[in-house]
């Protein structure tokens, strides 16, 4: 992090500050350039013959419409073929990448000559303090033994330091492969001050620019449709039609292709066995660009603030496990000679059963529900609301590492399909930032009736997330009935387990078969809710999107922590749905069946995941070569060339990243930092599994990027987006549901209540009876009905705090429970507001952004307006001076006197060499500013 802070840009040490993309880049095959070896390739689009010619021709026509507007657009084309397959490479060349710069507003270098300022250190007050003390302090004063003491600390920290040197020097980024970035000051792109920017350099404009703008006049160029259509244009819509097969920026080479940049990554980045390695985030940034480059930040970071939570979540565990022997209620229930209680039924069909046989039940539920689990629930509020504002002000730094500080998601340009879909529609208003005039959306007509329908289709597929919960519960009912009735003796307790493990999967499978009537539903909903920019509609999906997963994963996980078993009634009175008993917890509570459901989804979510994530590339391309293939081999009449392929016939074998392939990476890791955090009181090595997952999904995402799919062309963005305040909800909903777990779910407050109120000695002595009441089978005919064998047994036990049959009020609540009841209230209230004031405290300590990086962005302003003002004096002076020598070559009187208390006469001269060279404006202009040039002029002579 300290890194962050000193470095401002993207470009290597070098001479001409050039990535080191482009120096390697024209040393590797010619197939990244046009055919003369000097232009580059840009961007690539293909397209194969349609078998059925009307549909041909059609196409071919709007091919032919669409690249001659490319080329109206300044863009050069060369075409190509490969084994029936076409290409169209596409090149930018200088004047286009510098107006669609402008337009974009792309920040870029400046020249290296203009920017001399160092960034200097702020003095640490600390070392101030210690520093006036041993020096000021021990000359004047003569403190006995102090100088001692300063020789002996400073010994020790140089000690400690060449230790943490050595051992980080194997954990942070390798500088032989990724060296540091030299510091560049940045401004926003503008020809009228194009004498701030060296455009002559070959490499001012990087590949992963090129593609951007290329990408933006793709997005926004016409072709014809059969009839008059809106959404005819962009090559996003051509190749949704097939008109074209792809299109793709380059890669610079194969992944083990030495001296390329995605050599490099592979080897050092996406490489599993570098996992303990820092990620080179301004190389993965300059290559993939910055949206990409921020979310493997982002996940990094939170990989990073899992090591504590697991650490802590571990040794709770183990805390747990070592204590269980002493625990009075287990070894009541498992060692106990008088344990064999009887026990009422938990269902309709189940029979009577032994507490004893929930010995093992009862182990697992102590692991779980044990004094730590306040203690890590607090801990795991704290360290949420501690990572995400660590997170901001990481974020910080990275945002002015990479200049986006002064972007505004308002300066980006209205989405096309935006556009087309308003395009009936009169221009209405004037953008205040743009200052472009914008048709608006009509209200009444267009965007409350999409508003209103698709707000209405969210609340019914939530509505259809809540009916596969039911039918989760029908499964475990009936699982369970299966299991007591089938004659196999199994116990209550494995009944329990088996059938909660089963439900889990069940409910594990229709979470994917929802999540995809979701994910092309909200999509669907999305457009039509006419947003104005990518980034809004990208904010817009992903609430929808998250929302609906929120219910589909955690609904089951929520119906078993706050309402299973707690509104069941009694034997003999028990609470009916439909005619049905609901489900009831076993003796112990349903925190054990939550940790199950909890453990189940995530873990099982993460292996599929997994699987997914190493194998469905590698099968897609496998589909992908042999449609390749097969073209090859029935396109042509001769047999297909054996020969190296070109770069851009590689790539067209790679899968597509997608504008939004980035969207279920996030979502996976923020659904699973919900489980983290929501319900970690109930799963205390939910940090542990997620930290091992993420150090692997690390990797493999990379891994993904770099050998599977095309090169993504780079998005500017200003932050993960609308992610952030989805986790800043998710840490404030966890202090809830934390609470409430502990306090109704778990016993904890139950135990101190009966250390407090009624046992003797304050132990747990007697605690296991005083939470079960006794209940007279005689009682309830369905109760007598069911006894069959237990004839012989007369009264029941079941976990409730009642009146047993001999009291006047048999069956009503005692007392007790609502002592208790009071007390979980209680509990809830202090637990919340505690955490919360804890909270605010933390926010309120740890600012959005350090002091040091705040004073180092308002320096580098200062000094970019000055070099500004300075260069536009000289540029005023040279204007002044050309005038002047006008005046030499053809005098007026008015002139000459004008002319006299300008520049004196002795410039004329340099100044008429520098006219009389036939050099451009650009090229005057570096010389004037310090630069030399062939006329040998300097712009000291100037």
């Amino acid at each position: 992090m300290t890194e962050a802070t000193l470095v401002a840009s993207n470009y290597d040490d070098r001479e001409c500050s050039c990535p080191r993309e482009f120096y390697q880049r024209a040393e590797l095959n010619t197939s990244l350039f046009f055919e003369d070896c000097t232009r580059s390739i840009d961007f690539v689009l293909a397209h194969t013959i349609n078998a059925h010619e009307p549909t041909e021709a059609e196409n071919a026509e709007k091919r032919r419409v669409f690249q001659e507007n490319l080329v109206q657009q300044g863009l050069e084309v060369e075409l190509s073929q490969k084994d029936q397959i076409y290409f169209v490479k596409i090149h930018a060349p200088l004047e286009v990448l510098r107006r669609y710069a402008e337009i974009l507003k792309l920040r870029m270098p400046m020249k290296e000559s203009l920017c001399n300022m160092r960034v200097s250190e702020r003095s640490n007050r600390l070392h101030n303090a210690a520093h006036y003390l041993s020096k000021k302090v021990c000359k004047s004063v003569q403190i006995p033994g102090l100088s001692v003491v300063n020789r002996s600390t400073k010994s020790v920290y140089s000690s400690l330091k060449t230790v943490c040197q050595f051992f980080m020097r194997n954990i942070y980024v390798d500088e032989q492969y990724f060296p540091r970035r030299a510091h560049r000051f940045t401004a926003i792109y503008s020809r009228d001050k194009e004498y701030l920017f060296d455009i002559r350099q070959d490499c001012f404009f990087t590949t992963a620019v090129r593609s951007r703008i290329v990408e933006f006049i793709l997005d926004r160029q016409r072709f014809p449709a059969k009839r008059h259509s809106d959404m005819a244009f962009g090559i996003e819509r051509l190749v949704a039609e097939g008109v074209y097969c792809a299109a793709y920026p380059l890669h610079d080479g194969e992944i083990n292709e030495k001296g390329t940049i995605r050599e490099l990554l592979y080897t050092n980045w996406a490489s599993v066995k570098k996992w303990y390695r820092y990620q080179p985030l301004d190389d993965i940034k300059e290559y993939f660009g910055v949206k990409i480059g921020l979310y493997f930040a982002w996940l990094g970071y939170y990989t990073y603030m899992l090591l504590l939570a697991s650490i802590v979540g571990v040794a709770c565990f183990l805390y747990s496990w070592i204590s269980l022997k002493n625990y009075v209620p287990v070894k009541d229930i498992c060692l106990r000679s008088n344990s064999n209680i009887t026990m009422c039924p938990l269902c309709d069909w189940c029979e009577f059963w032994n507490l004893k046989e929930t010995c093992n039940y009862a182990k697992i539920t102590y692991l779980i529900d044990n004094p730590s689990t306040v203690f890590f629930a607090v801990f795991m509020s704290f360290w949420a609301t501690l990572f995400l504002e660590l997170w901001k002000r990481y974020s910080a730094e990275i945002t002015h590492r990479w200049d986006l500080t002064g972007f505004d998601v308002h300066e980006e340009h209205p989405r096309p399909q935006y556009l087309a879909r308003l395009e009936h529609i009169e221009p209405t208003r004037t953008d205040y930032v743009t200052n472009m005039k914008e048709p608006t959306v009509p209200f009444w007509r267009m965007k409350l009736p999409a508003t209103v329908f698709s707000f209405s289709v969210v609340v019914l597929l939530i509505a259809l997330a809540f009916v596969a919960l039911v039918a989760v519960v029908v499964h475990r009912m009936s699982m369970l009935a299966a299991l007591k009735v089938d004659g196999s003796g199994m116990t209550t307790s494995k009944a329990i387990v088996l059938a909660a493990a089963s439900a889990a999967f069940v409910n594990l499978c229709l979470l994917y078969v929802l999540n995809y009537l979701y994910n092309h539903l909200a999509e669907y909903l999305t457009e039509l809710e006419m947003w104005r920019t990518q980034t809004q509609f990208d904010d817009s999906l992903t609430l929808k999107i998250y929302l609906l997963q929120f219910v589909n994963y955690y609904a089951s996980i929520f119906y078993i922590a706050f309402f299973k078993g707690k509104f069941v009634g009694h034997p003999g009175e028990y609470i009916t749905v439909f005619k049905y008993r609901q489900e009831e917890c076993s003796s112990g509570g349903c925190l054990t069946e939550l940790c199950i459901q909890l453990a189940i989804i995530m873990i099982g979510k993460q292996a599929f995941n997994t699987i997914l994530e190493v194998y469905l590339p590698m099968f897609w391309r496998k589909v992908l070569a042999i449609q390749v293939g097969l073209s090859r081999l029935f396109g042509n009449a001769v047999k297909p060339d054996k020969t190296k392929d070109e770069r851009w016939m590689r790539d067209f074998k790679l899968l597509d990243w997608g504008a939004r392939s980035l969207f279920p990476e996030y979502l996976e890791m923020v659904l699973q930092y919900g489980f983290v955090t929501i319900f970690v009181a109930a799963f205390p090595l939910a940090p542990f599994f997620a930290l091992l997952n993420n150090i692997l999904e690390m990797r493999l995402d990379a891994k993904k990027l770099l050998t599977h799919h095309k090169r993504p062309v780079s998005q500017r963005v200003r932050d993960i987006g609308v992610w952030y305040r989805i986790l800043d909800c998710i840490g404030k909903l966890s202090v809830i549901t934390n609470g409430f777990i502990i306090a109704f779910t778990s016993d904890m407050i139950p135990r101190l209540v009966y250390r407090s109120l009624k046992s003797p000695d304050g132990t747990l002595n007697g605690y296991l009876d005083f939470t079960l009441s006794e209940f007279r089978i005689s009682d309830s005919s369905k109760l007598q009905s069911l006894a069959g064998d237990f004839s012989n047994i007369t009264t029941c036990k079941y976990t409730d705090y009642r009146e047993p049959p001999t009291s006047p009020e048999k069956y009503h609540l005692t007392s007790m429970y609502y002592i208790i009841l009071a007390c979980r209230l209680g509990f809830v209230v202090v637990f919340e507001n505690f955490v919360a004031l804890v909270m605010i405290l933390v926010r309120w300590c740890i600012p959005d952004m350090s002091v040091e990086l705040r004073d180092q962005i308002r320096r580098e302003v200062y000094i970019t307006n000055e070099i500004i003002i300075d260069q536009e004096a000289q540029r005023a002076r040279f204007e002044r001076a050309k005038r002047n020598y006008s005046v030499v070559q053809n005098p007026s009187e008015q002139d000459v006197d004008a002319a006299s208390v300008d520049e004196p006469n002795t410039k004329f001269i340099q100044i008429e060499k520098l006219l009389t060279a036939n050099l451009s404006q650009i090229e005057m202009d570096s010389i004037l500013h310090g630069e030399n040039s062939t006329t040998g002029i300097s712009g000291a002579d100037c």
